[in-house]
C-alpha cells in the first residue's frame, strides 16, 4: 500500500510542510527585522543567530527521554502553538512601537528550542503512523519537503519582508505553525499512554542512555560515528565556502545564490530516488555508496579553490552531486534508525544524532578559520575533504542492514 493512502501520514506531512517553511521564514525574517527596524549592531545580530541555534542543542541533549515517555502528538502541537504565539508577539509589539532586541532574543531562543523539540518528536512519531516497510517512502517525502523549503523558503521570506515589512511577514509565519497544529489535531490514530518517570530517570541519564543505545547498536552506532566525521568536515565548508566563492573566484553574490540553490533541487531529486535506489542495491550498499559518492563530490570545493578557472562548474557539480547522494544517505539513515531502535529509546536516539551533528558543525566551522590562516584555504579544504573520507571505513564495518 502506498504511504499516501495512509490518511494520518498525509496529515502529518501537511503539518511538516507548514512547519518546514515556517522555520525558514523565522530564521530569515528575524535578522531582517533586527537590522531594518531596530538598527541592530553586528554583535547583536551574532547573538541573535547564536540564540536561534544554541537552545536547540540543549533540547536535543536533554529532552529525548521526556519525548520517549510521553505521547508525541501533543508535544508536536504544543511546539507549534508556542512558536505561533511567540512569533505573533513580534508584530504586536511592532504595532505598539514596543519591540526590542531583548524580545527578539527571547523569541529566537524559545522558537529554536521548540523547533528542535518538534523535529525530534516528529522523527519519533512517524513509525507509529506508518508500517516499517513504508518508512523509506515516508521519509523520502518528508525530506523532499525539507529540500524544497530550504531552497525556496528564504526567498519567500525575503519577498514577504520586502512586500509587507518584516513584522507583517511574521504573521504569515505564525499561520504556518497554526496550520501545522491544526493538521496534527486531525490525526486519528491513538498513541500508547505516557510512561511514568522512574526514580532513576533524570535529564543527564536520559541523554547518556541515548548515546549508549546508539553506540551499542551494531549498525546505528557505525552510522553515528560516520555522521559525526562527515558533519565535522562539513563545518569547514560552512566557514570557507563563501570565501572561496566570493573572494577566490570573485563570483557575483547572485550567481553564488543560484549555485547554492542547485543543492535544493538535487536534494529534492535525491529524496525521490531514495526508495528505488535502496530497493535496487539494498540498504547497506546504499548507505555506503551514497556516503562515498557524496563525500567524493565535496572534493570539487578544494578543486575550485585550486583551479579558479573551472570554479563555477566545480561548485555547481558539488551542489548537484553532493546534495543528491547525501539526501539519499540521510533518508536511509533515519529510516534505519526508526526501524532498528527500540521504541522506548527512539526519541533519545534521534536526539543523539541531532545533538552530535549540531555540535560537530560549529566545531568544524570554528577550527577552519585558524587552520586556514596557518596552512591556507586550499590546503584546509583538501584536509577537510580527506578527513570526511575517514567515515567510509567505519561504514564498511557495518553488518548487513
Amino acid at each position: 500500500m502506498s504511504v499516501l493512502q495512509n490518511k494520518d501520514f498525509v496529515k502529518l506531512w501537511a503539518a511538516q510542510i507548514a512547519s518546514a517553511f515556517g522555520s525558514r521564514i523565522t530564521r530569515t525574517v528575524l535578522p531582517i527585522i533586527a537590522i531594518s527596524t531596530i538598527n541592530a549592531s553586528a554583535t547583536e545580530i551574532a547573538i541573535l543567530s547564536a540564540l536561534s541555534f544554541a537552545p536547540g542543542l540543549i533540547v536535543a541533549f536533554f529532552a529525548g527521554g521526556y519525548i520517549d515517555r510521553n505521547k508525541k502528538r501533543p508535544l508536536l502541537i504544543a511546539s507549534d502553538l508556542v512558536r505561533a504565539a511567540l512569533i505573533l508577539s513580534v508584530p504586536i509589539a511592532a504595532h505598539f512601537s514596543a519591540m526590542s532586541m531583548m524580545q527578539l532574543y527571547l523569541v529566537a531562543a524559545i522558537v529554536g528550542a521548540a523547533t528542535s523539540m518538534f523535529q525530534i518528536a516528529d522523527n519519533t512519531y512517524l513509525p507509529r503512523l506508518v508500517e516499517k516497510d513504508q518508512l523509506v517512502d515516508a521519509n523520502s517525502k518528508l525530506e523532499a519537503t525539507e529540500a524544497v523549503a530550504e531552497a525556496s523558503g528564504p526567498g519567500i521570506a525575503g519577498w514577504l519582508a520586502s512586500a509587507f515589512g518584516g513584522p507583517v511577514a511574521l504573521i504569515f509565519d505564525a499561520i504556518t505553525y497554526l496550520w501545522s497544529a491544526l493538521m496534527l489535531g486531525f490525526i486519528k490514530k491513538s498513541e500508547p499512554e505516557a510512561t511514568p518517570k522512574s526514580a532513576e530517570d533524570n535529564l543527564l541519564r536520559d541523554a547518556m542512555k541515548g548515546f549508549s543505545a546508539c553506540l551499542s547498536h551494531p549498525i546505528v552506532g557505525k552510522i553515528l560515528v560516520a555522521d559525526v566525521i562527515m558533519t565535522l568536515a562539513g563545518g569547514f565548508y560552512v566557514t570557507l565556502y563563501m570565501i572561496v566563492a566570493l573572494r577566490t573566484l570573485a563570483l557575483d553574490p547572485f550567481l553564488v545564490g543560484v549555485i547554492i540553490s542547485l543543492g535544493g533541487v538535487s536534494g529534492f531529486l535525491g529524496a525521490l530516488a531514495a526508495k528505488p535506489v535502496a530497493e535496487r542495491f539494498g540498504l547497506r550498499n546504499t548507505l555506503i555508496g551514497t556516503a562515498i559518492c557524496g563525500q567524493l563530490a565535496n572534493f570539487a570545493i578544494p578543486l575550485a579553490a585550486t583551479f579558479p578557472a573551472f570554479g563555477v562548474y566545480l561548485l555547481s557539480f558539488q551542489q548537484l552531486a553532493g546534495d543528491f547522494f547525501m539526501t539519499i544517505f540521510v533518508i536511509q539513515s533515519i529510516s534505519l534508525r526508526q526501524r532498528e531502535m527500540p521504541e522506548n529509546v527512539l526519541a533519545r536516539a534521534n536526539a543523539t544524532f541531532q545533538f552530535t551533528g549540531g555540535m560537530a558543525i560549529p566545531i568544524g566551522a570554528l577550527a577552519a578559520g585558524p587552520i586556514a590562516e596557518l596552512i591556507g584555504i586550499s590546503a584546509t579544504l583538501w584536509m577537510a575533504a580527506i578527513v570526511a573520507m575517514l567515515a567510509q571505513p567505519v561504514l564498511w564495518r557495518m553488518k548487513s542492514a
